[in-house]
């Protein structure tokens, strides 16, 4: 048994990929929950706007690169950032404008929404394309680790080695403070607290003169920075593909219910559980187990349960056992 090479193991090929994708995840599902929250209806379109968001980001990082201007050993898309949060923002404000307000004056069932969130998503899904194309685009610079595996053998003089790439550090880091963020916004300001008083009740709030059209200004533009920066730290971990976007809008899903759809605090917690089942079930553990196992117990097989091909199913089983046994999710009974 070497219990320190099979934690090492485990951190390396589950624990900080699980983390960086959940802190993904759970950026992602804040978007939607606010939409949710506060405009009441299921955006079917935000893993588009991610997309739309990170390839705003991708142009601009382009463009400073071929200028020459980088961000030293961090990423030169963090520089980029503002820049594709401002282009999303106008994208959103001006959808909003052109498609819900006209079904909000209607009145319209949260149901018409959801179907105009469709062809959004559509269009949206269709205008990346069409801009940056279907192929995979890296866009990644500076130093790629943070800790390299030769590094932590040197240091630890453990056989198995730990490397930690800087996308991966970045997106925790990130995603703390974005979070942090959010909720201070939402509970210490005045806009804030207009935004979870409109939440709790839009009665209410019309009656203590909160100004619905100004809290749906500012929902679609901080949900226009969520999706941003979720995207691009997705993109700087993996890759950036278009498809790969939409296929995401089903862990997001999942996230935002499992924690129990219109609640911030959810929403990440569901966004780290869906990350850890996925990377966990996915993940051949037979190297973990065989440092783990006393001699001669180890397994013959892989130990995965299924193929990372079937990642995605994950997400979808697990939101229906929420659906059948707690539909309501974690944290039931909250809102923004």
């Amino acid at each position: 048994m070497d219990p320190v090479n099979a934690l090492v193991t485990f951190a390396n090929f589950v624990f900080v990929p699980a983390l960086a994708y959940g802190s993904q995840l759970a950026l992602g599902a804040l978007g939607v929950t606010l939409i949710y929250g506060i405009l009441r209806f299921s955006n079917f379109a935000h893993g588009d706007t991610m997309a739309f968001g990170t390839m705003a980001v991708i142009l601009c990082t382009w463009g400073l690169q071929g200028a020459g201007i980088t961000f030293g050993p961090l990423p030169t898309a963090l520089l980029a950032l503002p820049v594709g949060i401002a282009i999303t923002a106008l994208l959103l404000i001006a959808t909003d404008k052109t498609v819900y307000r006209f079904y909000r004056a209607k009145k319209a069932p949260p149901v018409t929404f959801v179907i105009a969130s469709l062809g959004v998503m559509f269009v949206m899904n269709g205008l990346v394309r069409f801009i940056i194309g279907v192929d995979d685009q890296r866009f990644a610079d500076g130093e790629r680790f943070l800790i390299s595996v030769r590094t932590f053998r040197e240091m630890t003089g453990l056989e198995e080695g730990l490397a930690i790439r800087t996308s991966q550090a970045i997106t925790v880091v990130v995603a703390v403070i974005v979070v942090a963020a959010l909720f201070w916004f939402l509970n210490k300001t005045r806009t804030g607290k207009s935004m979870r008083a409109f939440s709790d009740n839009e009665d209410l709030a019309l009656l203590s003169g909160i100004n619905p059209e100004r809290v749906v200004f500012i929902t679609w533009l901080i949900v226009a920075g969520l999706a941003t920066v979720a995207g691009t730290l997705y993109g700087l971990d993996k890759s950036f593909k278009a498809f790969t976007y939409f296929q995401l809008l089903l862990p997001i899903f999942a996230a935002a219910i499992v924690g129990g759809l219109g609640n911030p605090l959810g929403a990440i917690a569901g966004g780290f559980v869906i990350a850890f089942a996925e990377v966990t079930i996915t993940y051949p553990l037979k190297k973990v187990l065989g440092y783990a196992m006393p001699g001669g117990w180890e397994p013959e097989g892989l130990v995965q349960l299924l193929s990372t091909d079937y990642k995605f199913a994950v997400s979808f089983v697990i939101l229906l056992i929420v659906l059948l046994f707690r539909p309501t999710g974690l944290f039931a009974g909250k809102s923004v």
